[in-house]
């Protein structure tokens, strides 16, 4: 399902117009990203939970070449399912 799918069955199973359930989903998805730029942790019961993990800079090595890179410090989205999911999905 891609975002364009999600309005049209967000649209259908409340009753609203596909522009009022795009800004429905463009402001969850807007207040996700906010708070894990902010650092906080997403918990949505019964689905999971998003966090983002920081990662160090280290040095690698470009597997072509052989050549030492520096790879930079990064930050990374994290999504682990909760139990609810997990048991919907193995049922």
């Amino acid at each position: 399902m891609n975002k364009s799918e999600l309005i049209q069955t967000v649209a259908e199973k409340i009753k609203i117009s596909n522009d009022e359930a795009a800004n429905m989903v463009d402001t969850f998805f807007e207040s996700m990203r906010e708070a894990m730029l902010r650092g906080d942790r997403i918990e949505i019961r019964g689905f999971g939970s998003f966090k983002v993990k920081s990662y160090e800079g280290y040095t690698g090595r470009n597997p072509k070449t052989g050549q030492s890179v520096q790879v930079k410090p990064k930050k990374m989205p994290f999504f682990k399912a909760g139990k609810g999911l997990l048991d919907y999905l193995n049922s």
